[in-house]
């Protein structure tokens, strides 16, 4: 399994449920990479979706544990277990762990490579993604030119799970 994430320098995510930055290059970049895939999210993050609806072109696998939770379009699960379960039905290379933070933290075992934009900025968080370069199991594999929007520096970074 991977997971996809765009981080600050404080490894910081999200504030108040929204992303800290939308940068279109990023944006392009996990459409192309989910496109067609298999992508594991909680409630708020499908929540916080236009509309609150799932992604297209995707299987949508939403963990919540809200009794009797029910999105047209998506797959939901209550538990870690269930999650696997779907998710283990297709190649694993097709598995991307999309957020928010509880299930990143809850599944980050489980993924083998992530795919992470580094902004060069920092923002006021309220949630954070676990720092994997403090992490000795994770090994960062590519790292992209750096690239730069509206006055905001990041790069492509692939990590796997060494």
């Amino acid at each position: 399994m991977n997971l996809i994430a765009a981080v600050d320098k404080s490894w910081g995510i999200g504030k108040d449920g929204k992303l800290l930055y939308s940068i279109p290059e990023d944006m392009k970049f996990f459409r192309k990479t989910t496109l067609n895939k298999v992508v594991i999210m909680g409630r708020s993050t499908l929540e916080s979706f236009p509309g609150g609806k799932p992604l297209a072109n995707r299987v949508n696998i939403v963990l919540s544990e809200r009794d009797n939770y029910k999105v047209e379009g998506a797959l939901v699960v209550k538990s870690r277990e269930e999650a696997l379960a779907l998710a283990n039905k297709y190649p694993a290379d097709d598995v991307f762990v999309i957020g928010g933070k509880m299930i990143y933290e809850l599944f980050l075992n489980d993924c083998s490579r992530a795919y992470i934009t580094k902004i060069e900025a920092q923002k006021e968080a309220d949630t954070l993604f676990p720092n994997i370069d403090l992490l000795s199991e994770w090994k960062c594999i590519y790292t992209s030119e750096t690239f730069e929007y509206d006055g905001v520096k990041y790069t492509f970074n692939t990590y796997e799970k060494i």
